[in-house]
């Protein structure tokens, strides 16, 4: 077995590493809120989840392109993947710290940032920055801000138009429609995140020379990425279900169902455009602006400061153990 092949499989195999914590890590993002609301029980909800990035993954294709070639380039060979691996790596590092502390931040702009952080340590590659900053960071503030307004304009149609309705009736309706939205929001979450890891195993592909373009996505890349995402969502991520469910704002099941429509559609829509955004982002910023139309202090604005300072963090903290992860890889590549 080749040098290159064994460094080509090393990366891939912390790229699955990076999909199933990307998985237990993010669960939340889509079924906090219908288990806070108890629209769901834990379990049928993760397995909803599961299916849902399954299926979402093999619609993800702009977005692992964008991945795979829009953001860093590296010339072909063996030291190219040792900058992807300490990359992912540092990705996989800055998820289990936030998990741990139940923080829930971006595994996306962790990946970027490793990403980015050992190409600039590295020689020999180039971050793409137009590409950083038109798909990476200008969709990483706009999408928040989105989703935010989004979630306060259509938790306000909610109430305008069921002003008259039975409460107890209509949480019982809102409840079957947050499965829906549940599902939808399961979808578009692996349409962004199985997607993610879809592009770093072409552009391993691409680097090791087992593949002579960054665009091109084999079937068994589709389905590897699906797969271990789906394992990882149905591990589930207990402690940022708890944040994202229940710290941020108190859900009922009218307030579950906006924000998980709306976040659900800002993910489609970027998906269908590639632009990688955070799923973790999308939600959040729902939820809170869900939470505004009853009152400025229904939010936990500490929580929500808290968050909001790892989002800030996530980029460059991750980059940095990735550039300490390649110092001490790079002898092996």
């Amino acid at each position: 077995m080749s040098g290159e092949l064994i460094a080509v499989l090393a990366v891939i195999l912390v790229a699955m590493a990076f999909d199933y914590t990307n998985g237990f890590h993010d669960a939340a993002n889509a079924i906090a809120t219908s288990v806070s609301t108890r629209a769901l029980t834990p379990r049928v909800a993760l397995g909803v989840a599961a299916l849902g990035n399954f299926a979402g993954a093999h619609l993800g294709e702009n977005v692992a392109k964008t991945v795979g070639s829009g953001l860093v380039e590296l010339p072909t060979g063996r030291a190219s993947l040792g900058v992807v691996f300490a990359g992912v790596v540092g990705a996989i590092c800055w998820n289990l710290f936030t998990w741990y502390f139940g923080i829930p931040s971006s595994s996306s702009h962790a990946l970027f940032g490793g990403l980015v952080g050992a190409t600039l340590f590295a020689t020999g590659g180039d971050v793409l920055w137009h590409g950083i900053v038109g798909k990476v960071i200008i969709p990483m503030v706009a999408s928040p801000l989105v989703g935010f307004t989004l979630g306060g304009l259509v938790m306000l149609a909610v109430m305008w138009i069921f002003r008259h309705g039975q409460p107890g009736k209509l949480n019982r309706g809102f409840r079957v429609a947050q499965s829906i939205s549940a599902a939808a929001m399961s979808v578009g979450h692996g349409m962004q995140d199985a997607a993610k890891t879809m592009g770093i195993v072409v552009l391993a592909l691409y680097t090791g020379g087992y593949q002579e373009s960054t665009t091109h996505i084999p079937q068994w890349v589709f389905f590897s990425s699906a797969t271990v995402l789906a394992l990882g969502t149905y591990a589930g991520g207990w402690r940022i279900i708890r944040t994202l469910g229940r710290r941020v704002i108190h859900l009922g099941p009218p307030e579950g169902f906006a924000a998980e429509t709306v976040a659900s559609a800002v993910l489609f829509t970027t998906s269908r455009l590639g632009f990688p955004i955070s799923t973790t982002h999308t939600i959040t910023s729902a939820i809170m602006g869900v939470g505004a139309t009853k009152k400025l202090s229904a939010v936990r604005w500490g929580v929500a400061g808290n968050i909001v300072m790892a989002w800030i963090l996530t980029f460059p903290g991750a980059g940095a153990i990735a550039c300490l992860v390649y110092f001490l890889v790079r002898p092996a590549f």
